[in-house]
């Protein structure tokens, strides 16, 4: 019997020339930038691009750590400000229109609640953050009046004056009391008025030092329109207060009229001998 092989077979021959045949088209079609049969999709990860914003914010930091506040302008300083408030956005535009309305940085730290409201973007949790900024810079102010005598630390009770009234849109008439050793007791504000007047009650002065045991008080008022020079109102009113303390043992070391612009030292000005 003659020997059979199974690869010579004319149908399996066949099968195998049509199979290379497939072959051979799959690769030209695969080389012709046709996607095989065989092939799943393979999906390229899109990286996500970071909001133009946060590169900003993270030179701001640097910016500031490296040379503090005076590297930056007071827009910059007030972006800085509001990174808390404005967590998902750029803060630059608001910072400027701010600074645009109010002119400085100090002037929107102290401006009032409704008059920052009236710029674009500025609600509830931006004044929150303003505000904020304000109590901690008077907190830390008035902390370092308190640690010293207030006549051997003339300048920070001048800084401290400036920061809690120079910007108040309306008069108000503030008493420091100081013990026999020149240390701050109690820092209250006696009245309130309009903006340019404010009522002062020379009894309420001296029932409040003899209250406190205060042996001297330095009197303090603002100017809302910024010029701090007496007026001859004020100049007759601190008379009257010298006088009646006097007659108790309580001394008035100084009155001090602050404004925008400065300050007024009734002492200096020859005004209390």
């Amino acid at each position: 019997m003659a020997d059979f092989d199974d690869n010579k077979s004319p149908a399996k021959s066949g099968r195998a020339r049509k199979a290379a045949g497939k072959s051979v088209a799959n690769d030209e079609a695969i080389g012709s930038g046709q996607q095989s049969f065989l092939e799943a999709p393979v999906a390229v990860p899109q990286l996500k691009q970071q909001p133009s914003y946060l590169g900003h914010r993270q030179r701001l930091r640097e910016r500031f750590a490296a040379g503090g506040a005076d590297a930056l302008a007071d827009y910059e300083l007030l972006e800085l400000v509001l990174f808390r408030a404005f967590a998902r956005r750029d803060t630059k535009d608001v910072a400027k229109r701010l600074i645009a309305r109010f002119g400085s940085f100090a002037e929107v730290i102290n401006a009032p609640a409704d008059r920052l409201k009236e710029v674009k973007d500025v609600g509830d949790v931006v004044v929150g953050e303003l505000k904020l900024i304000r109590a901690a810079a008077l907190r830390l102010a008035k902390s370092e009046v308190m640690q010293r005598p207030a006549l051997s630390s003339w300048q920070q009770v001048l800084d401290y004056i400036h920061s809690a009234q120079a910007y108040e849109q309306k008069e108000q008439f503030r008493v420091l009391f100081l013990d026999k050793k020149n240390k701050l007791i109690a820092d209250e504000v006696l009245g309130e008025g309009t903006v340019d007047h404010t009522p002062v009650y020379v009894r309420e002065v001296v029932k409040r030092a003899l209250e406190l045991s205060s042996t001297a008080i330095i009197l303090v008022h603002n100017h809302p329109s910024g010029d701090p020079t007496p007026s001859r109102a004020d100049i007759d009113m601190t008379k009257l207060i010298v006088d009646a303390t006097h007659r108790l043992g309580v001394s008035v070391h100084d009155h001090i009229i602050v404004g925008r612009d400065g300050h007024a030292s009734f002492r200096s000005l020859g005004l209390i001998s």
